[in-house]
């Protein structure tokens, strides 16, 4: 009896050393692999955080761009505290977007504390560049959120606006300069 159990041991090792060496082999390299078309928001990855702007009503942030789902997808989240200022409270704004490939085309899902979502896409016009750009749905507002890398090592963001009718009518709503933390 105990010399079947060792052969049987042995055979259940031998098979899951197969199987192991199978999914190294042929699974993993394709899960890990990231899509390509997310190669270009990689100027991005990493944690930042507001540069002072030197007004005391501006708020103060953080954002952090993580790749995850072995690469197929980048996360960033982000918060802004604003001090209490001209009668207004002192708030703090959350939200996650999560950036991803669909049918080759990069998209981006944005979620906030204030109940907004966004459905963007994304596009790379150059190498240190992102816009993120929502569609023109007819009676809403439409959204262009834009990343610039700047020569001294930091990003430049923009958030604007085009209010509903003239969807190419965008205003500047926010914007700020990030520095890598990390």
């Amino acid at each position: 009896m105990a010399l079947a159990l060792r052969a049987s041991s042995a055979r259940l090792r031998r098979s899951w050393r197969a199987l192991v060496l199978a999914l190294a082999a042929f699974g993993a390299p394709a899960l890990a692999q990231a899509p390509p078309a997310l190669a270009p928001l990689r100027f991005l990855l990493g944690t930042w955080e507001s540069v002072p702007a030197g007004d005391p009503a501006a708020g103060t942030g953080r954002a952090t761009f993580a790749a995850a789902a072995q690469g197929r997808v980048i996360v960033r989240t982000s918060y802004a505290e604003y001090p209490a200022a001209a009668g207004r409270p002192a708030s703090r704004h959350d939200d996650v977007m999560t950036i991803y490939v669909e049918r080759e085309t990069v998209r981006a899902h944005y979620v906030d504390s204030e109940d907004h979502v966004i459905r963007y896409v994304v596009t790379t016009p150059a190498s240190d560049r992102a816009v993120f750009l929502s569609e023109a749905v007819a009676g809403e507002p439409r959204y262009r959120l834009t990343y610039t890398a700047v020569a001294s090592g930091a990003v430049d963001g923009r958030f604007e606006i085009a209010p509903p009718g003239a969807p190419e009518a965008f205003r500047t709503y926010l914007s700020w300069t990030t520095r890598r933390v990390n």
